[in-house]
């Protein structure tokens, strides 16, 4: 069962004209890319019953209340998906699961629309982020 939502998940993104740079059939794991909506190293896992998608967006050398509370309170706004913290507390990585039973293209590409958003959209405080984070060590 696991193998079929991984080649159907393949070709969904296929036909959404992504890359695929990594694909381990067997971890029912891709790596997929579109530089156009700004997405690279996207990791998707498709295992009954989720879909995860996790994008990595930055490393947090120092991580702040005014930076953790100006994410949750972006996290409001994303439509599809949310910022989250790694186990260190300090990779940045958007997420975002899905239910593998009902994953149709259009949910698929939602999720995706709504990363690339958030990348575009929000890469000015992620950029200010950074600098705060460089200027404080």
């Amino acid at each position: 069962m696991g193998n079929n939502y991984f080649q159907k998940v393949k070709d969904y993104l296929l036909e959404l004209d992504f890359q695929i740079t990594h694909e381990d059939a067997r971890d029912c794991v891709l790596v997929v890319e579109k530089e156009s909506l700004g997405i690279k190293n996207l990791v998707i896992g498709c295992t009954d019953p989720l879909l995860i998608m996790e994008q990595y967006i930055m490393e947090l050398p120092q991580v702040t209340v005014e930076i953790c509370q100006n994410l949750l309170q972006k996290n409001r706004d994303i439509i599809h998906g949310a910022f989250v913290l790694d186990e260190s507390g300090r990779r940045l990585i958007f997420r975002d699961t899905l239910q593998m039973a009902k994953l149709d293209l259009h949910e698929i590409e939602a999720s995706l629309n709504s990363l690339a958003l958030l990348l575009s959209e929000y890469s000015d405080q992620l950029i200010q982020f950074s600098k705060t984070n460089h200027q404080s060590q």
